[in-house]
């Protein structure tokens, strides 16, 4: 868990100026830290350097829009991000151990493999997707958060956790939900950021709150066990986006969490892809 509320404050800086060319010395003075003081740590809280996190999420988020964004030349992609043509293809293929050409080629394949579960997933159809999905506009959400860094193998337990210690502030009107922020078929999974979040009314005073922000949104309408939640984005992201006339913009997604049965473990959630 990354529980240093300027930590959290810087990441939720870097991500809202990813495709700025921010510096450590922007991000330090955004948190009134010196340079040197905040960049050991950030180090310490997160287990990588400022630089090394700027420069990881450009590239893994830069690959995400390469994977989605199938009509757009890599070099308009690439300059989104800061980067020349030449630059671009260098820092990719150090990052990625493919050029970007390559990368486009084969992410649909490797986006076939859960790695999480360690399964093989299928894909649906166009048809099949679309049935699912609604296009909404929702309100923004204030919300309690536990911010986490790493694999999803132990959500289950940080959502009990995280209930259990917010207990006082649940009552039959609290939605649960779970801001994602990277897609764990380009992302390593211990280095996906996701927060965990509970609506609470206005005016709630404690330090670890932010407005989620609503908005216009393609809303794929899950049913079905959690080792399924995956293929449900990769279908989304793979499928549906591409073929869509939808575009995504650059707010990040999240999901409401509707129905849990504990037990079974089959679950209703709401996979909310933020669109323009």
């Amino acid at each position: 868990m990354i529980a240093n509320e300027y930590i959290n404050r810087a990441i939720d800086y870097i991500l809202d100026h990813i495709n700025e060319n921010i510096s450590v010395d922007d991000i330090a003075s955004h948190c009134n830290f010196s340079k040197y003081y905040f960049s050991r740590m950030f180090k310490i809280e997160t287990g990588e350097s400022i630089h090394e996190f700027i420069k990881r999420v450009k590239m893994e988020q830069s690959a995400f829009r390469i994977k989605i964004e199938k009509g757009r030349s890599i070099t308009d992609i690439g300059c989104d991000y800061g980067f020349s043509s030449s630059n671009y293809s260098s820092a990719f293929k150090q990052h990625h151990k493919l050029s970007p050409i390559q990368f486009r080629r084969c992410i649909k394949q490797k986006s076939l493999l859960n790695p999480v579960f360690r399964n093989s997933i299928g894909l649906e159809s166009f048809e099949e997707c679309d049935k699912k999905i609604s296009i909404e506009i929702l309100e923004d959400f204030l919300v309690i958060y536990e911010r986490h860094k790493g694999t999803y193998r132990n959500l289950s337990e940080h959502w009990g956790v995280f209930q259990e210690k917010n207990k006082d502030y649940i009552t039959d009107k609290t939605l649960l939900l779970e801001r994602t922020y990277d897609d764990p078929s380009i992302t390593k999974i211990e280095e996906c950021l996701y927060d965990i979040c509970i609506t609470v009314p206005e005016g709630c005073t404690l330090e670890n709150t932010y407005v989620l922000k609503g908005g216009k949104f393609a809303i794929y309408h899950f049913k079905g066990l959690v080792n399924q939640i995956y293929s449900s984005f990769q279908n989304i992201f793979n499928v549906w986006l591409p073929q869509s006339n939808f575009e995504i913009d650059n707010r990040y997604g999240f999901e409401i969490y509707r129905k849990i049965d504990c037990d079974s473990m089959f679950m209703e959630i709401d996979l909310c892809i933020p669109i323009k």
